[in-house]
């Protein structure tokens, strides 16, 4: 490997962590600065993502790895072993004194650190927890730190990165096992579950000391998250909600992560020429959204999906099923309870907590909905309200909501 700059191997290990999505920070725990100094800047440069956190507030994290050099030949990856693609690795000091030297600028609040697979699954394992040992015990780091973990290592290290991190991933890599085995033979799904389910009792085993000792270490606080590649392999949407569904279950998962395949140089034969729409990972995102927030089963999502188990493109996943249930509407948003309101299109989770909160005191009339949500020209096929009630649910009156509802979608709160 020649050697680089420190600032020639944070283009290239920068550049090839966008590929992982499963970078936020909702969960993290605020905390102060190392100095209280340090100088602000709205254009801070190569590796700096931006995630949000369930406030709203922006947080920036510095997103690298700590090599894109991989032992491992994945076919759906851009670092794999036999792709042609320029090298370079952090040292654990070089990774270490990059995220406090941004930190103390106040470009970043924290790190999100994967790798890819150096020498073995353990050592790559014990670099990745050192750089957060050293971050925290050495250098007393207070920002947010995200660690990629590598479900081949030995448990034992494995487990140690909750110890230094808010948040762990462990990637799944593919929606189903038959995916993985064929894009990623060197890899196995139930060793990746394993590690997953053994976070799982270690988060669990941390809380419980936490509530226990005043001095018990914080242990991962932000949980353990996930991904999976959309439109590598032939998984139908049905089926990747419904794996994500399991996962949320089995392990107790903040987050699953959806990215769409993107071709890559040099690919594979096996993998397909096209990458999936961008809007077919923006559905599964709704999907999800709607198993997590608005009391959705994953058999009701993807019983939204079409005879070939692909969530529909032209319209979310919520209008998909209110137009299979149009027996379930309309509902009186003055007697209805919460959870069926929730399954109105065009009502988020905050929008329906004002409803009931209004309605405490007054009849509410659409007006009154109006002013509590983005537009009410969405809601009303679905609702009844003091002064307004809908004719049937006819494909005629739906039509303007079908037309609206890709404009409307993004800001439903």
């Amino acid at each position: 490997m020649a050697q680089l700059d420190t600032r020639q191997k944070l283009a290239i290990l920068a550049d090839a962590a966008k590929y992982d999505a499963s970078c936020a920070s909702s969960g993290s725990r605020k905390r102060d600065s190392l100095d209280g100094k340090g100088i602000g800047s709205t254009a801070p440069g190569m590796g700096i993502c931006h995630a949000y956190a369930p406030d709203g507030r922006c947080i920036s994290l510095l997103k690298i790895l700590l090599t894109n050099a991989c032992i491992f030949d994945c076919h759906y990856c851009i670092n794999r072993k036999s792709s042609n693609v320029r090298r370079a690795r952090f040292t654990v000091e070089e990774a270490v004194g990059l995220t406090l030297a941004f930190y103390r600028r106040n470009y970043i609040e924290g790190l999100f650190l994967s790798s890819g697979i150096i020498r073995s699954p353990d050592y790559t394992m014990e670099r990745i927890v050192e750089v957060a040992r050293c971050l925290r015990e050495d250098h007393d780091f207070r920002g947010y730190i995200h660690l990629k973990t590598i479900p081949d290592a030995d448990p034992a290290l494995v487990a140690l990165a909750g110890l230094h991190a808010d948040r762990v991933s462990i990637n799944v890599e593919l929606p189903t096992k038959a995916g993985l085995a064929r894009l990623a033979p060197e890899k196995d799904a139930d060793r990746i579950e394993g590690a997953m389910k053994s976070m799982k009792s270690a988060i669990l085993d941390g809380a419980d000391a936490e509530a226990r000792y005043r001095s018990a270490p914080s242990y991962a606080p932000a949980g353990q998250s996930t991904q999976m590649i959309v439109g590598a392999d032939s998984a139908t949407d049905a089926a990747i909600v419904t794996r994500a569904a399991r996962l949320y279950d089995r392990f107790g998962l903040r987050r699953v992560y959806y990215s769409a395949f993107s071709p890559i140089p040099d690919a594979s034969a096996v993998l397909p020429l096209v990458r999936p729409p961008l809007m077919r990972e923006h559905r599964l995102y709704q999907a999800d959204w709607m198993m997590r927030f608005y009391g959705f089963s994953s058999a009701e999502v993807a019983a939204s999906a079409d005879s070939s188990g692909q969530l529909a493109l032209d319209m979310d996943p919520k209008l998909a099923w209110a137009l299979k249930h149009r027996g379930f509407f309309p509902l009186d948003v003055n007697r209805a309870p919460r959870e069926a309101l929730l399954r109105i299109p065009g009502l988020g989770v905050k929008a329906v907590d004002r409803i009931l909160a209004a309605r405490r005191h007054r009849r509410l009339r659409l007006d009154d909905v109006g002013r509590m949500t983005v537009s009410v020209a969405k809601l009303r096929p679905f609702l009844i309200a003091a002064d307004w009630r809908p004719v049937a649910l006819a494909d005629a009156v739906l039509a303007p909501v079908r037309a609206r509802s890709e404009q409307l979608e993004l800001f439903a709160g």
